[in-house]
């Protein structure tokens, strides 16, 4: 049990002390009693017990464990050089502290999106069912994560084997405000045992059950999150049965649910949770019986002794049946077989779903990267300033090598030495990561898209921080002890002179760190500066239309209760109302707005079945182009007359043009489009020709786009867009768009958000990039730039007597300043070569990231090797100007 009196030894060794003492006086009365004097019984009890020190030495080394001794005295050691060298040790942590912070903080947010479970009973037994082989699905996508109409979600149900239990829901949005400006609030529509599955209970009321899901249900209540209790309700417990208005109707709350559960959703809570079957009564309108609207996500929880392969399988076997009894009555005739040739697979759904994931997972690799070599290059500075200090230790080890110390030993307490750096780095690096990660998290965030993470220290981000910290200790620490140990007793000893130590040998190593800081920095500022330039392409491309000066509308009739008959004339007078404002220029309504992401597509083709292509679809209303300021290149825009009952019309854009050969003359000609669930096939004449404008994306090239007038809808849908082009100041412009919406119909509800802003934050990844890489490559050139500081300044003093000797032989300054920047420009030579060769290897990497450039943009390398190039010389210049003022007596007269 020695473990054990190690963690005690001082009361151990105070016993044992009392222990000798008392038996020492033992022996010694006894002997009295014997007829010995005094000195005689003392004199003889202390050869009989013998040397009480050496006893108690042993007692003590017996309830020691050597390792940990070892170390502690060390580390004590190195805490005591530590504080005797602050400037050292502040600029090894903070150095440390800011490499690993940076690397924990990315790591953090990768943990999050990725790899972190979702926070229920046995997350790895939950599985997604999805269909594998699925090209392109027939129909509408009403949720970022669709994969099952309510049909087939039925079916899927009622047939499944693998699942010990099934659910499906979908992401929504619900309006909370009974009129006017909307206020939105995170929705999901969840089947009956979606809580039963996920084992998540109440913490106030009740959550739904099978019996709260079947047709017809209407809205028999919502269940709400603990966040969202706390914003509302102020987290009061009579919440319960409390109104909720959810797109102008009443639902009752019912329950609250724990403060852990946020939905399935990574990066996002939700706040409202109602039953799937209450979608019907939300939106007046059903998708239950839709077979082409795809909007739900199936996921189960596997029975016990199921893999996702044996699920997989059983699903692929009722995939035929599953599709051949779901097939709506209205899919298209020409994609009939590649419905039914669909197979359902399982995959593990135990971290949840997310856009964030998909969007952001490769920038944060790629910015981890980047972290780790910071952190690299920072550990080679101080693997420099280790050498440095090694040196001037020499002597130190010397002596104690030559008074029988082992050379391992040396090395272990060197070593605890760069382990106690590491270690209190990389605590304040992870203090520092908390702080960075909720930066990068609000920097990916905008007014209407907020991400909430779980950032806490899991065993994950733990783990990490810890080899984080093992790593530097050995890159920075471990060569430093290796080489001031290597040096024999007797050599290191004679060393009397500076002359001794002024050989290439000696600073070969730190020429070699140095070489590699300005490699890898290079490496770096040429990844900024893509990442900079991408950014700067993006923001500078010419999209085909007017970004500035324009507000976007969201309006939404459905809570007024106009016939569905009415909404085009309902929703013309809005747009009319609108363009009536003084300073209004121009107004239109779009149901896709540019960039938005949000797109339609079918396939159209030339009379005569010609060039098939599949062009892109947006329905906009007259004055659409003037608003955005995309002219016509030819033919007319949409008017009143083009209605349903009107023969099809369309306005295409120029790329549309090119890819099926039209020709110059394309006004009147027809082109056919393709059979949708909700339209048959039928003729469309082209009225007018568009300039190429991007639809999607930003990052996307000019693809054939095809405009139909809003008014030929199969249907009119209550809400609508209006972008509004103006000259007035964007407060008043808003303010008096809502007194005419107010005018019209003072129930209306609308949200308002500017195009330009939207545009902004579609571009946040890139944004992202070229902030941290920046930050990070600016980093870099100064850690570089200190290191070659260091070393050329290093190098001066360690050969001052050598600089004096040939001053002293008549050298000239000159001579002597160039001697040292010849020195300094040979290794910033060496090092922007090998940072050349390796910024075009692993410019590949981020290719995939670029726009408008090439991974290997020579314009870009030559600026950065410049750029790192001029730095370099300033930083050699002042210890090479240093050099050439010595005075060459004091040079010589230098030990």
């Amino acid at each position: 049990m020695s473990w054990l009196r190690f963690f005690d030894r001082d009361r151990w060794d105070a016993e044992r002390a009392r222990e000798l003492q008392a038996h020492l006086e033992i022996e010694t009365d006894e002997n009295l009693e014997r007829g010995m004097t005094p000195d005689e019984a003392r004199y003889a009890a202390c050869r009989k017990l013998g040397n009480a020190t050496l006893i108690r030495e042993e007692i003590y080394r017996m309830n020691s464990i050597g390792f940990i001794e070892t170390l502690w005295q060390d580390l004590r050691f190195g805490a005591r050089l530590l504080r005797l060298n602050p400037g050292f040790a502040l600029v090894a942590i903070a150095s440390l502290a800011l490499g690993i912070g940076a690397n924990t903080a990315i790591f953090q947010l990768l943990d999050a999106v990725r790899l972190r479970s979702l926070p229920v009973r046995n997350p790895q037994e939950l599985a997604e069912v999805r269909i594998a082989n699925v090209k392109e699905l027939r129909g509408s996508t009403n949720s970022a994560y669709a994969a099952a109409t309510y049909s087939l979600w039925e079916r899927i149900r009622d047939q499944q084997q693998a699942f010990s239990g099934i659910f499906a829901w979908s992401d929504d949005e619900f309006n909370l405000a009974p009129h006017g400006e909307a206020r939105v609030a995170r929705g999901l529509l969840v089947s009956g045992d979606f809580f039963r599955v996920l084992n998540v209970k109440p913490l106030l009321g009740r959550v739904f059950s099978a019996e709260d899901d079947h047709r017809g249900c209407g809205l028999p209540g919502a269940v709400i999150s603990y966040a969202f209790w706390q914003r509302e309700f102020g987290g009061t417990t009579s919440v319960l049965g409390k109104k909720l208005t959810l797109d102008y109707h009443p639902v009752d709350v019912i329950g609250v649910t724990p403060a852990d559960f946020s939905g399935l959703e990574i990066g996002r809570s939700f706040d409202v949770a109602v039953p799937v079957c209450s979608q019907p009564a939300l939106d007046g309108y059903s998708f239950l019986d839709d077979g082409t609207i795809w909007w739900l996500t199936v996921m189960g929880r596997l029975k016990p002794g199921w893999a996702i392969e044996r699920a997989s399988a059983q699903l692929s076997v009722i995939s035929p049946g599953t599709f051949q009894s779901t097939l709506p009555p209205n899919y298209p005739h020409t994609s009939v077989n590649e419905y039914l040739s669909y197979k359902l697979t399982a995959s593990p759904a135990g971290t949840g779903v997310s856009v964030l994931r998909n969007y952001y997972s490769d920038a944060l690799k790629m910015l981890l990267g980047i972290a780790v070599v910071v952190l690299l290059i920072a550990c080679a500075n101080l693997a420099n300033l280790m050498l440095a200090r090694a040196r001037t230790r020499e002597r130190e080890i010397a002596v104690r090598l030559a008074l029988g110390a082992s050379r391992g030993r040396l090395i272990r307490q060197l070593l605890a030495e760069s382990l106690l750096m590491a270690a209190v780095g990389a605590v304040a690096g992870a203090f520092l990561a908390q702080t960075l990660s909720q930066a990068l998290v609000a920097l990916i965030s905008t007014e209407g898209s907020r991400w909430y993470l779980d950032l806490g220290m899991d065993w994950r981000v733990r783990g990490f921080i810890a080899g984080l910290a093992v790593l530097t200790c050995v890159l920075f620490g471990l060569t430093p002890a290796l080489r001031a140990t290597r040096a024999a007793p007797a050599v290191a000893m004679k060393a009397a002179g500076r002359g001794t130590t002024a050989s290439r040998e000696r600073f070969g190593l730190r020429r070699v760190l140095v070489v590699t800081q300005v490699a890898l920095s290079l490496v770096l500022l040429v990844g900024a500066l893509l990442f900079s330039r991408s950014l700067r392409n993006l923001m500078t491309v010419d999209a085909g239309f007017q970004q500035d000066g324009i507000l976007i509308a969201d309006v939404d009739l459905s809570g007024l209760g106009i016939p569905v008959a009415r909404w085009d004339g309902f929703k013309q007078e809005v747009v009319d109302h609108i363009r009536a404002i003084p300073g209004v220029d121009s107004a239109a309504d779009v149901k896709f707005v540019p960039l938005s992401g949000s797109a339609a597509d079918d396939h159209v083709w030339m009379e005569g079945g010609q060039g098939k292509i599949n062009p892109f679809f947006n329905w906009i209303s007259p004055g659409y182009f003037a608003t955005l300021n995309t002219p016509l290149v030819a033919g007319r825009d949409f008017d009143a007359h083009d209605t349903r009952k009107s023969p099809r019309v369309a306005i295409v854009n120029e790329a549309f043009v090119q890819r099926l050969g039209i020709g110059r003359d394309a006004i009147s000609k027809r082109f056919r489009r393709e059979a949708t669930p909700s339209e048959p096939e039928m003729d469309v004449e082209i009225v007018g020709v568009g300039k190429n404008a991007k639809y999607r994306d930003l990052r996307e090239d000019f693809t054939p786009t095809v405009f139909l007038p809003m008014t030929q809808q199969a249907s009119p849908e209550p809400g609508q867009q209006i972008m509004i082009r103006a000259q007035a100041p964007p407060a008043s412009l808003v303010t008096a768009v809502k007194r005419a919406i107010g005018e019209v119909n003072p129930e209306i509800a609308f949200y308002f958000s500017f195009f330009k802003t939207r545009i902004h934050e579609g571009l946040l990844r890139e944004r992202l990039l070229a902030t941290l890489s920046g930050f990070f490559g600016f980093l870099a050139m100064l850690l570089a730039t200190i290191g070659l500081y260091g070393v050329m300044s290093y190098m001066v003093g360690r050969r001052t007597s050598e600089i004096g000797m040939r001053m002293a032989l008549g050298a000239g300054r000159g001579e002597v300043a160039r001697m040292i920047l010849s020195e300094a420009g040979m290794l910033l030579a060496i090092g922007l070569i090998a940072g050349a060769i390796l910024a075009m290897a692993a410019g590949r990497a981020a290719g995939a990231l670029l726009y408008g450039l090439k991974p290997y943009d020579v314009g870009t390398l030559a600026a950065a090797i410049a750029a790192l190039a001029v730095v370099g010389a300033l930083a050699s210049y002042i210890p090479a100007r240093r050099a050439s003022r010595l005075d060459p007596m004091a040079a010589l007269r230098d030990e």
